[in-house]
């Protein structure tokens, strides 16, 4: 059979946790068996029709039109792609950003183009190379697009089981409006589930972008 290493980066990332138990205790079994499987079984034509599609997504929302530094990530196994997304980004003037480990569950920013360096993180995620200096802080970009392996319209996110992002804007826990950064989560529609129960430390989304449609989970939980 699959050693741990063999498997993809999300089940490796959860056996090192522990965190199946806690996200199967928050969907359910199946819900967490359907986006487990999802991913890897997405092959390229879908999923640069979806990259197509979420760019296309975003730019409905005005504020994605002209802030001027949008923080994404680096695509891994069979995450939504985001490159159609950071062509226009460019073509537009703004600044792209790939999030960067500093600390324990301690996220910074950095601006990144095509052709900049990049070098692996301890999870095998590509990083821009940079100086300190180059560093921003969670509260320094405008809009930040979120990987995620489920998702509900309510704005509740299952992502890998390190609470980086978690940490890193848990300023923004318990707003009660959207605030700075915005935060939304990019995935395949078919990712979305009835329902996650949210942990105390949650943070969650301002919007949903998928292929299909722009969730503002604000007015879903109004």
């Amino acid at each position: 059979g699959q050693t741990v290493r063999d498997r993809p980066f999300h089940t490796r990332y959860w056996d090192y946790l522990g965190w199946r138990d806690t996200v199967i205790s928050s969907i359910g079994t199946a819900p967490f068996n359907h986006v487990v499987d999802l991913l890897p079984a997405r092959d390229e034509t879908e999923r640069i029709a979806a990259a197509n599609g979420v760019a296309a997504t975003l730019d409905q929302l005005d504020d994605f039109l002209v802030d001027p530094r949008i923080a994404g990530y680096w695509a891994i196994d069979g995450e939504l792609p985001l490159h159609s997304v950071v062509a226009k980004l460019s073509r537009r003037g703004q600044h792209y950003c790939l999030p960067r480990i500093i600390g324990p569950r301690q996220l910074a920013f950095v601006e990144w183009r095509p052709g900049v360096d990049l070098e692996a993180n301890r999870y095998g995620i590509p990083e821009a190379v940079c100086s300190a200096a180059d560093l921003l802080a969670p509260d320094a970009v405008d809009i930040v697009l979120l990987p995620l392996l489920g998702f509900d319209r309510q704005g509740h996110r299952i992502g890998y089981g390190g609470g980086y992002y978690d940490a890193s804007f848990a300023f923004l826990r318990g707003r009660s409006e959207a605030g700075q950064p915005l935060l939304i989560g990019v995935g395949y529609a078919a990712q979305q589930v009835a329902a996650i129960a949210p942990a105390a430390w949650d943070v969650h989304l301002d919007y949903v972008a998928t292929e299909k449609e722009l969730i503002d989970c604000w007015a879903e939980r109004a």
